[in-house]
């Protein structure tokens, strides 16, 4: 299942070039504009990374989030901002697990988000198997 909310209590997550400078910090944030790939050596120790979506339009987090996932991270990726229930599918097709949105999305209309289409034509970075292999072996 999908976290929706964000924990109390939990890491304050820092930047991109603060987690660069520290050994200590086990979670971060990316703006849009960082490249996901400088944390490729250090994805081992974190628990955390946040992805910021500052608009709904600005698609790149989707981009760090499948990089991320692809590269091996095993922890919580989160996004983080301007996150619409419409996006919540694709966005855990990337690779997210959790969200935290600035604006309360209603549970049951996350949840049918989350189920409306079972199947997916495209490999993604979720492994879901694609519906033609299912069809076709």
């Amino acid at each position: 299942m999908v976290e929706h909310l964000k924990a109390d209590g939990e890491e304050p997550c820092v930047t991109l070039d603060a987690f660069l400078e520290q050994s200590n910090a086990t979670a971060v944030r990316l703006e849009p504009d960082e490249d996901a790939r400088a944390l490729i050596p250090h994805l081992d120790r974190l628990s955390l990374i946040e992805v910021a979506f500052p608009k709904f339009r600005d698609g790149r987090g989707y981009s760090s989030a499948r990089i991320l996932r692809e590269a091996g991270y095993a922890g919580e990726l989160r996004a983080q901002g301007d996150v619409l229930v419409d996006q919540i599918a694709y966005m855990k097709r990337c690779g997210f697990d959790s969200f935290a949105p600035e604006k309360s999305l209603n549970p049951a209309d996350v949840e049918a988000a989350l189920t409306r289409w079972p199947e997916h034509y495209q490999t993604a970075a979720d492994g879901a198997v694609p519906i033609w292999k299912l069809r076709h072996g």
